[in-house]
């Protein structure tokens, strides 16, 4: 499975793309990076890097996710 992940830290929402969610949590953990706050889970590499991009790129969509996620943010 391939994974796009939105942590939320000091300094706002990070947007990420890995094939090992866990790890990668791990990772950002010990560089205090944040929390999870949303993820989408993909079997195919170029849909997640897709998806990825869209919230790197594209207002529409990260103010879409924004909204479904708002309760999560606080």
């Amino acid at each position: 499975m391939h994974y796009v992940y939105v942590l939320k830290g000091t300094r706002g929402l990070y947007y990420g793309y890995t094939s090992n969610l866990k790890r990668r949590l791990q990772q950002h953990r010990s560089n205090g990076k944040g929390e999870l706050v949303y993820y989408e889970a993909y079997k195919a590499e170029p849909d997640a890097r897709r998806r990825e991009l869209q919230f790197k790129h594209y207002a529409q969509a990260l103010t879409a996710l924004k909204g479904r996620i708002a309760e999560s943010m606080r």
